[in-house]
């Protein structure tokens, strides 16, 4: 079974993360006993569950951008604006 990463993980909801787990366990259950294609549905089940963090974890990068260029842009107004001071 492939975990998600740690950000990701970090992002469930209490009831996502509970249903992570115990999808986690049943998957690696089945792997243990060669039942690999019972495995591979669990591990879409997974990768279905996980959806909404992995949206809310771009949402976070998206908003770091915002905030990121916003400040690139006050920096850059600041540099204008001292410029035309010294003039």
């Amino acid at each position: 079974m492939r975990h998600c990463s740690v950000q990701v993980r970090g992002l469930l909801t209490r009831d996502e993360l509970d249903r992570y787990n115990a999808l986690m366990e049943v998957g690696s259950y089945l792997e243990s006993q060669d039942q690999y294609d019972l495995a591979y549905t669990i591990q879409q089940e997974v990768d279905i569950l996980i959806l909404p963090a992995i949206e809310r974890l771009k949402d976070k990068g998206r908003a770091r951008d915002r905030a990121t260029a916003e400040y690139l842009e006050t920096l850059r107004k600041q540099e204008q604006d001292e410029e035309n001071d010294n003039e």
